[in-house]
């Protein structure tokens, strides 16, 4: 098999319709538009959703839901995670510049997920309940 002999199998291609070439191609003058109306003429149609003029379906639907945009404002980080870290000294800057928080976050707290075996200082990060009392049982604070 050669580049320069490969052809598409047999009856998969058809000729590409020229329309507007004369009446013996048999889509001369309207070229299959038909007579008038809207949809003959050269960039003459409707938005996509377009209902004629009725109130159209994305306009008839109630809104439903609600996106917060502060979303991205706060992170949640494991006691496993500050297991993880080399450093005893903990603020949201340190878990920032080791990958346990997005850049973009604000505020971020630290949940009873996993165990923590050494003590840890947290200074502007926030503790559940639980992950508070694991924390000082190993002799660490959060301020």
């Amino acid at each position: 098999m050669r580049l320069n002999t490969i052809k598409p199998a047999e009856g998969s291609t058809r000729n590409r319709r020229r329309v507007g070439r004369g009446m013996g191609s048999g889509l001369g003058k309207t070229a299959g538009r038909g007579h008038k109306g809207q949809k003959s003429r050269s960039g003459g149609f409707h938005k996509v959703g377009f209902e004629g003029g009725q109130m159209p379906l994305q306009r008839r639907l109630p809104k439903r839901g609600f996106v917060s945009l502060a979303k991205n404002d706060s992170a949640e980080v494991r006691l496993s995670d500050l297991q993880k870290l080399p450093i005893d000294e903990i603020d949201v800057l340190a878990l920032k510049s080791a990958g346990l928080v997005p850049a973009g976050a604000k505020t971020v707290k630290v949940i009873k997920t996993g165990k923590l075996e050494r003590a840890v200082k947290l200074t502007g990060v926030l503790a559940t309940k639980g992950a508070k009392a694991a924390i000082e049982a190993v002799g660490g604070s959060v301020a």
